[in-house]
Parts: structure tokens; C-alpha cells; sequence
């Protein structure tokens, strides 16, 4: 069973930066697709950015050139640095995994909140 902490949501103005963590227990973030998710209010959960086992990551349009996925396999953690964030990021932000080797999203962590004000 693998457990998924996030860490270093908050409030921050318009233009500005964050940066989100997410450790790992019971499971090695190495051998795992790594990925973070949000939701905002009222909408459904849109998948944000993977990085996969091999390091190749993948984000979705809206975040690209402002978001960076990365991973540091000693400390069994994933990150989501976020630059220039705009109000319409605003949302809950999850950590997700799976299987070793899989590309399915079994493990969810419980969320962070990133405000961003105008």
C-alpha cells in the first residue's frame, strides 16, 4: 500500500510561485508514474502533469512552460514547482501512483489548496 503526502500549498498573488511536494511511502516514486492532479471548485478532477518511470514527463496545455514535474528518488518525493500561477490555477492539488511499471493511478493523496489571487 503506498501512502502520498502533499505539502506546500498556499496563497499566493497572481504572477507568483509554489512549490508542491509530495512524499512517498511503502513504494519507491522510481519505479512509478508520479503524477499530480486538481480540482477545482464545482469541476472535475483534470489531470495537471506525469513524470514516468523512465523521467519522460508529460503536462497538460494550460500549464506548459509555467509547471515542472520532477522527482528526487532519495527522498522518495515528487515535486510540482509552479511559476507565473494564475487565478484559474486555483484549486485542490492531488498526488497521485500506481503500480509499479503501470501507467494507472491507484494511490491518491489527500490534497493541498493553491489559492491565487488577482
Amino acid at each position: 500500500q503506498v501512502q502520498l503526502v502533499e505539502s506546500g500549498g498556499g496563497l499566493v498573488q497572481a504572477g507568483g510561485s509554489l512549490k508542491l511536494s509530495c512524499v512517498a511511502s511503502g513504494g519507491s516514486v522510481s519505479m512509478r508514474r508520479m503524477g499530480w492532479f486538481r480540482q477545482a471548485p464545482e469541476k472535475e478532477r483534470e489531470f495537471v502533469a506525469a513524470i514516468s518511470w523512465s523521467s519522460g514527463a508529460t503536462y497538460v496545455d494550460s500549464v506548459k512552460g509555467r509547471f515542472t514535474i520532477s522527482r528526487d528518488s532519495a527522498k522518495n518525493t515528487v515535486y510540482l514547482q509552479m511559476n507565473n500561477l494564475k487565478p484559474e490555477d486555483t484549486a485542490v492539488y492531488y498526488c497521485a501512483t500506481g503500480q509499479p511499471y503501470d501507467s494507472g493511478w491507484t494511490y491518491w493523496g489527500q490534497g493541498t489548496q493553491v489559492t491565487v489571487s488577482s
